[in-house]
């Protein structure tokens, strides 16, 4: 039977044995012990050698950012942050998934969290995905932005564009998302004749912060989408959370639609549903990217497209690179996927087929 060892590092007293008890409430779980800050949780670390961490990203001596660069660079293993909604909290914990966090956890009422209870689910989902996740890429691969070079854009010939087709990216992923955005975003050019749409599963307000990190990293404009905004080439948009992200068309243009209706597959936003208002659309060439996540979403709807817009071209993360091969893995079960790539190669993969026109 299966036995995953947790270390939960965090300040309030509280919080250690909710988690602790919330864990070993599932028999797959052993939690080893806890820890109060972080100097206390590495020490623990080294010495209970446990095969995932939970962390508080506000905590004395030592905070979860910091404990969290020394576990990625002495004690590589999976961790789970446990982050309030402020606007600190939500910079950090984007932070802390560019620094190797494989996944994240919100509180749910700030620091105290008393109706922590309400999230048992997650953590147990979140606990036990991140002890399944691919690592290694994590381990090897850190991520520096000052010199990495875009990729050029090479319009196609006229030949090749006879259709005259405009172009539209959709972008799907869930656990290791952010990371794996910013190694794709980062390299865009700042002319990729396209506007990009974005689904990233995360809870409302994280989605803020992860927008504003990627505009800061990338030479295209990252942000935050808006109901109702006209979307333009070199931009891309990022549905807030608890947000379905769709378009429509207005006129000649195309417009976002945001909007709550319900859950998809308890998503919200959802892949599938971004993905089949592609389907919609006229004299448009689709581009869809499913990278790292948990779950099947996207699968449905790149179906859905393609059975529609026979034009469209998918691109999926492979599994060497996925931190959670779920996603990925499901797109390309469908057969309707065109290149599976390293997330390091997803970026020139695009724009290839960009400027090629043909998949």
């Amino acid at each position: 039977m299966i036995n995953i060892r947790v270390l939960v590092i965090d300040d309030s007293a509280f919080m250690r044995k909710m988690i602790k008890d919330i864990l070993e409430h599932d028999t797959r779980f052993t939690v080893l012990g806890t820890a109060r800050n972080g100097e206390d949780g590495l020490q623990k670390i080294k010495q209970l050698q446990p095969d995932v961490v939970t962390l508080d990203i506000e905590m004395p001596k030592m905070d979860g950012l910091t404990c969290l660069q020394h576990i990625m660079k002495e004690h590589p293993l999976p961790v789970v942050m446990l982050s309030s909604l402020t606007h600190d909290g939500a910079e950090s914990t984007i932070k802390a998934m560019e620094y190797g966090a494989v996944d994240f956890i919100e509180k749910p009422s700030g620091s105290i969290s008393l109706d922590i209870n309400i999230k048992q689910e997650e953590i147990i989902q979140k606990v036990y995905e991140s002890f399944k996740a691919n690592l290694k890429e994590v381990q090897t691969d850190n991520l520096e932005y000052e010199d990495i070079p875009t990729i050029p854009y090479e319009p196609p010939s006229r030949l090749l564009t006879e259709k005259n087709l405009k172009k539209i990216v959709a972008i799907g992923t869930s656990t290791g998302g952010p990371r794996a955005l910013q190694q794709v975003i980062t390299k865009l050019p700042v002319d990729i004749p396209a506007p990009i749409l974005i689904v990233q599963h995360m809870p409302a307000g994280f989605t803020k912060s992860l927008a504003k990190r990627l505009n800061v990293l990338s030479d295209i404009e990252v942000k935050e989408a808006e109901n109702g905004e006209i979307i333009r080439k070199g931009v891309a948009y990022i549905a807030p959370g608890n947000y379905h992200l769709k378009v429509q068309k207005v006129g000649l243009s195309l417009a976002i639609k945001l909007d709550q209706s319900d859950t998809r597959n308890g998503h919200r936003p959802s892949v599938d549903i971004m993905l089949e208002s592609l389907a919609n659309l006229t004299n448009y060439q689709a581009y869809t990217i499913i990278m790292t996540g948990m779950g099947s979403d996207g699968a449905l709807g790149l179906h859905y497209l393609k059975s529609r817009a026979q034009q469209t071209i998918a691109i999926t993360e492979s599994s060497d690179s996925a931190i959670v091969y779920g996603m990925p893995k499901a797109a390309v079960l469908t057969n309707k996927v065109e290149h599976t790539v390293h997330v390091k190669d997803i970026s020139y993969t695009l724009v290839n087929v960009m400027g090629n026109n043909k998949g």
